[in-house]
């Protein structure tokens, strides 16, 4: 079997990282890839915006499997043409991936199926949101609708800060055609977690809880990014509230799902806002977290070609998933700057760390260097059946790789301590 990764991310090498290991699978393809990609599979240039161009791929290299990463060619609907086209696709269709695509249908969405969220208003015309913002209660929560690499929200505290935050998502347009609608949220307080799901026509099954860090500074100061680390299991997400999970979100999601008329195959990420032991959903996303695939699925004891595999062909429920008994840390190595403007082509080295799986995310090869060409460059990830000492060991080597103007949070996986060890 030869499979074809779309992406560039640290989710897709942790994908190609996790598909590697399993007996059914002759080669693996990536593209683009990064730099870490180039060492474990094909990195292959092709024309993302032409489907033709994976398709004729596809086919000259007898791929029997498409993993569609990223959201973006799933909201434009890849997935839709290349199933047409008789191939095998992991990723939803087009009418599944706007549960992402359209945080107000998703809002829709979870609000006809009685599945638990904050309540919220949607606006299309700028004045009406404007006069909406001047009497409201605060703090709140705008977002941009449409995809905005996870920084389309901001948290206001009052009608001026929230006059500002406006104006930047639809009027200045900072997240592009994302602002051409807004949604406005009740701000809910709480602890975050985030699950991710197997998904086929017929059969819902979670992964373990992951818990994401997605403020660029330590003690979720600043503003958000796309994840600066996470790990896993999130000990916040107990077992009562796993059994609530299921039958007041996911039960629920699959009987929407049913209602919409939709064939969903793929993954379900689903953010969760948690406060004395009740969920509530943030937001869905239609494919793998980044970066929370990066200790999720290192946790994965199943063969992963084996699920997607099922997952294509409607036979998720006759899979056994079993998960590791240890914890998972990932420290994200970002590039001075970020979420704003950030150098790019600095040289990576000292990259190979026993007992550490270095994930690329920002990185390219070039001329034999790896250098970075994004703002969240790895995600660093131990693992330890203590928490504690998983954490130091992601820490030491992220101190020993070298990598001039790099960043990093120094707080990750330390909510979970007043959990495991009675610290505050």
């Amino acid at each position: 079997m030869n499979i074809l990764i779309i992406g560039s991310g640290g989710r897709e090498h942790a994908i190609a990282w996790s598909l590697k290991k399993s007996k059914e699978i002759r080669r693996i393809f990536v593209s683009p890839g990064n730099g870490g990609t180039a060492e474990i599979a094909e990195n292959v240039e092709l024309d993302l915006m032409n489907s033709q161009s994976i398709i004729d791929f596809a086919n000259q290299e007898k791929v029997g499997l498409v993993v569609i990463g990223p959201e973006d060619p799933l909201v434009n609907g890849l997935a839709d043409v290349l199933i047409e086209q008789g191939l095998a696709v992991f990723g939803p269709q087009k009418k599944g991936a706007i549960l992402e695509g359209s945080k107000s249908y998703a809002k829709r969405f979870m609000k006809k199926y009685k599945i638990p969220t904050a309540n919220y208003e949607e606006f299309s015309d700028y004045k009406k949101a404007s006069k909406y913002l001047v009497e409201a209660e605060y703090p709140l929560v705008l977002k941009a609708d449409g995809l905005a690499a996870g920084k389309g929200v901001i948290i206001v505290h009052s009608p001026e800060e929230a006059q500002i935050a406006l104006d930047k998502i639809m009027k200045d347009k900072d997240f592009g055609s994302a602002g051409d609608k807004l949604v406005v949220e009740e701000f809910l307080e709480g602890e975050e977690a985030s699950i991710l799901a197997f998904v086929d026509a017929n059969t819902i099954v979670p992964m373990v809880p992951a818990q994401d860090h997605k403020a660029i500074f330590d003690g979720d100061k600043g503003p958000n990014t796309g994840g600066m680390g996470t790990y896993s299991p999130a000990p916040i997400v107990d077992e009562k509230l796993m059994k609530l999970f299921q039958t007041e979100v996911l039960d629920r999601f699959m009987i929407g799902l049913k209602g919409e008329g939709i064939v969903y195959r793929g993954i379900i990420f689903i953010g969760l806002m948690i406060k004395n032991g009740q969920p509530k959903v943030l937001e869905f996303n239609v494919r793998f977290g980044d970066p929370e695939t990066q200790v999720v699925l290192p946790r994965l004891k199943t063969d992963l070609y084996t699920i997607m595999a099922a997952v294509v062909k409607d036979k998720l429920s006759e899979v056994k998933i079993e998960w590791k008994d240890e914890y998972a840390v990932c420290v994200v190595v970002a590039s001075e700057g970020y979420p704003d403007a950030y150098p790019k082509g600095i040289e990576l080295t000292n990259l190979q760390h026993d007992g550490v799986l270095v994930f690329h995310a920002g990185t390219k090869l070039v001329k034999g260097k790896i250098v970075n060409s994004g703002g969240r460059v790895l995600g660093v990830t131990a693992l330890d059946k203590d928490l504690k000492l998983a954490v130091a060991k992601a820490y030491s080597a992220v101190e020993k790789i070298n990598f001039e103007k790099k960043y990093y949070r120094q707080d990750i996986a330390q909510k979970a301590y007043k959990y495991l060890y009675k610290e505050v």
